[in-house]
């Protein structure tokens, strides 16, 4: 067994990096590095508990071939037989002994009812021992994707860890738009949220952007970066937004919202995949915004982020599709638009598209996009600010996407506040 084995390099990592990709994306593992997990198990004096927890997760929601389940016998030898409880005692010995039941149903991919989940979630987030269960689950619930009684669950265990200051509802006049994006940011375009915040209020509108520290795989420049960057102001309670605005709207940092999801930003840098908190803390709600533009890198979950919305109280839903790097920058050159819904009475959404290939959008449009290379954030806060205070920087590409985006989302509001009912 190699001797140089570090907690970013280690068969583990390896494993889970072919595993840990998706319902139907994951791969069989390669018999060589089967056998170096084996030995890394058996023989490395000290191993990531969590990777361990999101290397068993992910196996178990793959399934197993027949080969992979010498890993998932005791290795003392005495059953030829492979079982999930022997397995979950083993694997989460220290977790307490309530959590059981819903982790064995993990391992045994069964989806968890809204309570089940919402019990989950309070251990996720509790300081409580077992962080090869939180491996395992996160791993679990991303490979085989959540329901979504599952997000609802989760969504109401993040909601009693807000900080005092965003439990209390706070009465605003006006619309609170909300701005999320990957919080993982981009490596090879600018961003531009700030500016789309800046535009939003000068219409009228009081806008909130959420944001956090990244946890991968991206960590380059995001949101928070930029945020920081302007001096921008940080939102520590709900009835600050009763203030005058900032110019590029309030901030909301992720831990200052709620230290015990700030506390996973490690855990998932750790076990290097996107786990169910990369679009579930990107549609929480905690200052009762009205309206929520976000983005999605997927488009099959377009209609997803509308129904994560609905559960978290937002009345109108804009979604941008093929943002670059999944960010609220549109694209110039390939298909982007964005996704509108807006309630109606008794709950349901109507929705409307808008392209951005559209007449209306042309002079936006352009060849191709820019590759950022090398990325810089001051670059990226220079042409923030230029634009901020001209309209214009010495980028045209750029300067295009900030229009494009601008007129978009306005379009999308528009529409929204002209079909959202209320009841």
């Amino acid at each position: 067994m190699k001797a140089a084995y570090t907690l970013q390099h280690n068969p583990l990592v390896e494993g889970i990096k072919i595993i840990g990709i998706g319902r139907h994306g994951s791969k069989p593992l390669p018999e060589p590095l089967l056998h170096e997990i084996a030995a890394y198990l058996q023989f490395a004096q000290e191993v990531s508990a969590i990777q361990k927890g999101a290397f068993y997760g992910a196996l178990l929601a793959k399934g197993p071939t027949h080969t992979e389940q010498e890993l998932l016998l005791p290795s003392n030898g005495q059953t030829n037989a492979f079982n999930v409880v022997e397995l979950y005692d083993t694997l989460c010995a220290d977790t307490p002994a309530e959590m059981k039941e819903t982790g064995v149903k993990l391992l045994q991919k069964q989806t968890l009812t809204e309570a089940e989940a919402e019990k989950l979630g309070q251990y996720l987030f509790s300081a409580l021992p077992g962080e090869a269960y939180r491996g395992m689950a996160a791993s679990m619930l991303r490979i085989r994707y959540e329901t979504d009684e599952e997000y609802y669950g989760l969504m109401k265990a993040i909601e009693a860890t807000y900080s005092p200051g965003f439990q209390e509802p706070v009465a605003l006049p006006g619309t609170t738009v909300q701005l999320a994006e990957p919080f993982d940011g981009v490596e090879h375009s600018y961003m531009l949220t700030p500016l789309l915040a800046q535009a939003l209020q000068e219409t009228g509108y009081r806008v909130l952007v959420n944001m956090g520290t990244s946890a991968g795989p991206k960590l380059s420049l995001n949101a928070l970066d930029l945020y920081k960057g302007l001096e921008g102001q940080f939102l520590q309670a709900t009835k600050e937004l009763q203030e005058e605005a900032p110019v590029f709207g309030w901030a909301l940092d992720q831990k200052d919202l709620s230290p015990a999801l700030d506390e996973w930003v490690e855990r998932r840098r750790t076990i290097f995949k996107r786990p169910f908190l990369a679009t579930l803390e990107k549609v929480l709600n905690p200052c009762r915004a009205e309206i929520l533009i976000t983005s999605v890198f997927h488009i099959t979950y377009m209609q997803k982020m509308i129904r994560l919305a609905d559960m978290a109280g937002f009345n109108g839903v804009i979604v941008l599709k093929r943002g670059l790097e999944g960010t609220l920058a549109p694209s110039l050159a390939k298909a982007s638009g964005i996704l509108c819904a807006a309630r109606q009475q008794g709950g349901t959404f109507v929705t409307q598209t808008f392209e951005a290939d559209e007449e209306r959008f042309a002079s936006f449009r352009a060849e191709a996009d820019d590759l950022v290379e090398p990325l810089d954030l001051e670059t990226n806060l220079a042409l923030v600010r230029q634009y901020a205070q001209q309209g214009f920087t010495t980028n045209n590409n750029f300067d295009k996407r900030v229009g494009l985006a601008v007129a978009l989302f306005q379009a999308g509001l528009k529409w929204i506040q002209e079909n959202r009912q209320a009841g």
